[in-house]
């Protein structure tokens, strides 16, 4: 019967009888056996200046092999030796492993390592399997760590912080236009660029992850600034005198050139990240695609839907010269 937790190990026990009948000792039996399954170096073998150690063992198919071990010659003395099965028995035998512990609970680990599919994907299909196939015994549990708790806590963040920083945002555009027409009219530009962040992730067959939505934060300062800079000039343009189609038209020609720069400067900045395939890959690819195809569906956007909304709310703003 096959214990659970239990592996095979050679064994060994000296006879002490046949040990002093022949003059050995313990010594002799283990050192005939370390020699034989681990090594021993027997001297170097120099290639030019490189020098490789020359080890004796029985060869893998031999360390197996029960009968070839107990055959093995134990040195009594100069010229006398005697095999190995005259002064011990050898056997396999089963016997219990390192037992884990966490939390003063015994624990046994299975550890995978994903290639080309999500973590959580993954773990959902495996939970179904584990519970429509596996019955544990009583007392047993099961929990999934590692990459999957950590996205899961990190996600659990991710909801209060996300929320946290577009109040934020929508404070500070409020403190800088004290209008809430305007500060709405801004907002929108978040929007605009989550639809392109979305539509980065799908191009490159990505899925979200935590890496995601830290870009969807940082997109979302990005595209406010260009609404920020549109806006403003949209309403210096105003006190001067201007209205209607000729500011908005004006407004954005002048202000093309700045919105353009900074959604380039960015794009070209997280081009490398998002065609990275080396180490760190997978964290930077999700937030650099995210942050590339919102800033271009942003500034596309921005350029175009944010001058007509200015134009059909025009008259509720009001703007102070400074």
């Amino acid at each position: 019967m096959d214990l659970a937790g239990t592996s095979p190990v050679l064994k060994f026990e000296p006879k002490e009888e046949a040990l002093r009948q022949y003059g050995a000792s313990i010594s002799d039996v283990l050192n005939t056996v370390a020699i034989a399954l681990g090594g021993q170096e027997a001297g170097y073998l120099y290639e030019n200046e490189r020098k490789y150690p020359i080890v004796v063992r029985l060869s893998d198919q031999e360390r197996s092999n029960l009968e070839t071990i107990r055959s093995l010659p134990v040195g009594l003395g100069t010229n006398t030796t005697t095999p190995l099965s005259n002064l011990a028995t050898s056997k396999f035998s089963e016997t219990f492993g390192s037992i884990y512990r966490e939390d003063a609970n015994r624990r046994s680990a299975v550890l995978v390592n994903l290639r080309g599919r999500d973590t959580e994907s993954f773990v959902n299909e495996a939970q179904a399997l584990v519970e429509k196939d596996l019955k544990l015994p009583q007392g047993y549990y099961l929990q999934w760590g590692g990459n999957f708790k950590n996205l899961q806590e990190a996600r659990n963040r991710l909801l209060v912080l996300t929320p946290l920083a577009l109040v934020l945002v929508l404070l500070m555009i409020y403190a800088a236009f004290r209008n809430i027409g305007e500060t709405i009219l801004i907002f929108c530009c978040v929007p605009f660029a989550w639809v392109g962040g979305v539509l980065g992730l799908m191009a490159n067959g990505l899925p979200f992850s935590i890496s995601a939505g830290v870009g969807f934060i940082a997109l979302s300062g990005i595209a406010v600034l260009n609404g920020v800079v549109l806006v403003n000039y949209f309403n210096q343009l105003k006190v001067q005198g201007l209205s209607g189609h000729k500011l908005v038209l004006e407004g954005t020609l002048i202000r093309l050139r700045p919105v353009l720069m900074t959604a380039l400067v960015a794009i070209f900045g997280f081009l490398p990240m998002m065609l990275s395939t080396g180490g760190g890959a997978e964290v930077q690819r999700p937030l650099a695609s995210v942050v590339i195809g919102g800033l271009v569906s942003s500034t596309m956007l921005t350029l175009i839907v944010l001058p007509i909304l200015y134009s059909l709310f025009e008259r509720k703003f009001s703007v102070k010269a400074h």
